[in-house]
């Protein structure tokens, strides 16, 4: 009989969770939108009946209801801070070598925001989730536990949209995920803290759950390119549950714990239990999506894969590329700081089918990533794939003032220290540093800072410059520096586009070669920080008439030998008369108003069917850049405009079928003018220069007045930014950009 009653207490039921009616309704429902959020990010849903239970539910009683099938672990405070556990009504099935994830239900009595702790003596990591709290502390007592029972591992998900403490409420619930490194029944025992000496008498902390976990069988996979050639591409997986396999639960590079799709090539494998499976394909942008339905069974060894394409610029010479990802920092891999390495970034732009790759350095990382730049291609490149190692000038230097894209460095650190501490913090002067070593330079994210109201190009509306921007720039672009040959040359070469709204990055580029400057745009993704679905979700294509090198690249961008896109709207071989864009300093002289002809070989791939159909919801906000954006009402169809000194002036539609139209447009030009054609919001190309009877290009007094407004407006937000000891230089900076604008205005029509 006393066996008896230490027994007892450890024996956990699956009875139904209890329902708590003290509680208000709309915090618990706020946090069941975060539940949802959480579980469609960590890859284990709940399915479309579900949310909409969860969704729609308008009592404390019934929103407990739809969650609590999914409950593992009822966990209960009581008011003197004590915590028991009992086991819910989930049913408790796990998979060998993967993740699951169940819900806890907390009855939080004693209305505790301390983090929640789980340990247990199966798991050879015991996690701590709950920071400050001891992970062993209740096994100590125990002897240790033989390897057959070390068969787990456990963790409560804190990260966002979930918080590390609990929030108080008198119900809530978490996620806790499990690992099994081994397939059959398995018994695991499971305890839950809110601190030292918070478990509760009796043991009753503990609860011993036996689970079925599930075998999975190695399948390999054949990926072959458009060619018949072994290949890297995307695949996302999921079952019928739409669990996402491998689980994102915990992922290590190569895979990265933010995605649902992972990145394999030819002849690597995947775990997956027994059953049927919706299987995601692509290779980036330029592909075509496949979607199939597969079975694993006792004998499926192999599943094959081949690459279908709509489009391939390369064949003609446009090589893509993406001038802003990241290694480390942000979201989503910020602990540990060091990041994901060369070969794990080198596997994704080839499974995007991005050619090149830019992997910018920047603060949160700098000190540790910095080993890794070598001023040449990266030795993971695999023609035509090449990875670099550059510089954005961010979380240190002169960030505050405008973020800085730094690429084609032969040395990447700024005299007088080797570490991110001893930056300028005026940005003009770090470009003055690179553009003497004969770096490629422009802002990063430019839209940042520059919000305007509605989406009208160009807009004569002064922007706040708050922000990480194109915020500088307004003021760098008039200034020109030593370059590697001791000549002057434009500090700034490109704006980065693709990234943020496309009103705010190209009204201030409008202005200012509407103002007589010829700076180039290029396309960024800036992974993972902006967009972490995937690298490559921001482009630049440059031509190229030899073999690819990431030195002739950088010098297309610089030259405007280039367009920005999405990758799914492509504007190729853009020439006016006979001068390709990027050809001779894409500079045409007329000697009297004319007309002049444009073309171009266009072709978009619009979604089939129409995603957003009559009548539905507007498409997401997100990404800014797509060719969905692009799409005309409920047609198949996009525009083709042609762009006069910001102004759109001819427009031809297309059918966005993947099916390449030569389109041909006359235009006429009454003054030196810059031209330029555009799918809004989907591509961009850079702009030819046209110099009538010899008068430069000054087209629009209004932009240059605008430019001129804005240079005080950004001294006056970032003047505080500036160091002491610099400030005289920034000063002095700004002045003669005021100046610049003025001798400018005063040439114009």
């Amino acid at each position: 009989m006393r066996l008896l009653l230490v027994l007892l207490p450890c024996i956990a039921l699956a009875d139904p969770a209890p329902v708590v009616t003290s509680v208000e309704f709309q915090p618990l429902a706020a946090q069941a939108r975060r539940l949802i959020e959480a579980a469609d990010l960590l890859g284990e849903p709940f399915d479309a009946a579900q949310k909409q239970a969860v969704l729609s539910d308008d009592s404390v009683e019934k929103l407990q209801q739809a969650l609590d099938p999914r409950v593992l672990f009822v966990v209960t405070i009581n008011p003197e801070t004590r915590v028991k556990v009992a086991q819910g009504p989930a049913k408790p099935e796990l998979v060998e070598g993967g993740w699951r994830q169940y819900l806890l239900k907390i009855i939080n009595e004693a209305g505790s925001t301390a983090p929640l702790a789980v340990v247990s003596p199966n798991a050879r990591a015991r996690h701590n989730v709950g920071k400050g709290t001891p992970s062993d502390l209740h096994y100590k007592r125990e002897p240790k536990l033989p390897d057959a029972d070390l068969w787990m591992d456990v963790q409560i998900y804190d990260k966002q949209p979930m918080k590390p403490a609990l929030s108080g409420l008198a119900v809530e619930y978490r996620i806790i995920q499990i690992y099994a490194r081994e397939a059959g029944k398995r018994e695991g025992r499971f305890s839950f803290n809110v601190g030292q000496g918070t478990q509760d008498l009796g043991f009753r902390s503990e609860a011993d759950v036996l689970f079925a976990s599930i075998p999975a069988r190695e399948v390999t996979l054949r990926v072959r390119d458009e060619n018949g050639e072994p290949t890297t591409a995307a695949f996302t997986v999921r079952d019928k549950a739409e669990r996402v396999y491998p689980s994102q639960a915990r992922r290590l590079a190569p895979d990265f714990a933010f995605h649902p799709q992972v990145y394999r090539a030819d002849g690597e494998k995947l775990r997956l239990p027994d059953g049927e499976y919706t299987v995601d394909f692509a290779r980036g942008p330029e592909s075509v999506p496949e979607r199939r339905v597969v079975k694993v069974v006792a004998d499926t060894k192999e599943l094959a894969f081949k690459v279908q394409r709509w489009v391939d610029p390369s064949k003609t010479g446009w090589w893509s590329g993406d001038h802003h990802i990241h290694a480390a920092g942000c979201a989503h891999y910020t602990n540990p700081t060091e990041g994901v390495h060369a070969p794990d970034m080198a596997r994704h732009c080839r499974g995007e089918d991005l050619k090149v790759g830019v992997n910018l350095t920047w603060g949160p990382c700098f000190d540790y990533q910095k080993q890794f730049f070598s001023g040449k291609d990266d030795a993971v490149s695999q023609w035509p794939y090449l990875l670099r190692y550059d510089i954005e000038v961010s979380g240190f230097g002169s960030h505050k003032s405008g973020h800085l894209c730094l690429l084609r460095l032969r040395d990447q650190m700024y005299p007088g220290g080797d570490s991110s501490a001893h930056w300028p913090t005026l940005g003009l002067s770090t470009l003055r540093w690179a553009k003497k070593q004969g770096a490629i330079t422009g802002p990063a994210h430019s839209g940042s800072g520059l919000r305007l109201p509605g989406d009208e190009l160009p807009n004569y509306n002064i922007p706040p410059f708050d922000g990480i921007g194109a915020n500088e720039y307004i003021m760098d672009v008039t200034h020109e520096v030593e370059g590697p040959a001791g000549k002057p040359v434009p500090a700034v070469d490109f704006i980065s586009t693709v990234d943020t709204a496309p009103a705010s990055e190209l009204n201030i580029w409008y202005h200012t070669l509407n103002a007589g400057f010829r700076t180039r745009i290029s396309g960024e993704t800036d992974f993972p920080c902006i967009y972490g679905e995937r690298v490559g979700m921001g482009r630049s294509y440059v031509k190229l008439d030899g073999k690819l090198n990431y030195d002739d690249w950088c010098e297309g961008i610089r030259a405007g030998r280039c367009y920005v896109s999405d990758g799914r709207a492509h504007l190729m071989d853009f020439k006016v008369n006979d001068l390709g864009v990027g050809e001779r300093g894409s500079e045409l002289r007329l000697a009297a108003p004319g007309k002049v002809t444009l073309t171009t070989r266009a072709v978009a791939m619009l979604e089939k069917p129409h995603p957003q159909p009559p009548g539905s919801t507007p498409p997401p906000q997100r990404p800014v850049w797509s060719v969905e954006r692009a799409r005309l009402g409920d047609t198949s169809e996009v525009a083709v405009e042609v762009i006069v000194n910001g102004e759109s002036v001819g427009t031809q539609r297309i059918a966005a079928d993947g099916g390449q139209r030569d389109l041909k447009f006359e235009v006429p030009i009454e003054r030196s003018s810059w031209v330029a054609l555009r799918i809004l919001p989907a591509a961009h190309t850079n702009p030819v220069f046209i110099e009538v009877a010899g008068k430069p290009i000054r087209p629009n007094k209004r932009s240059i007045e605008w430019c001129l407004a804005s240079v005080d407006k950004c001294w006056a937000q970032k003047q505080r930014t500036y160091a002491a000891k610099e400030q005289a230089e920034a000063a002095a900076a700004y002045e003669h950009a005021r100046q610049v604008y003025r001798a400018r205005l005063a040439e114009a029509d």
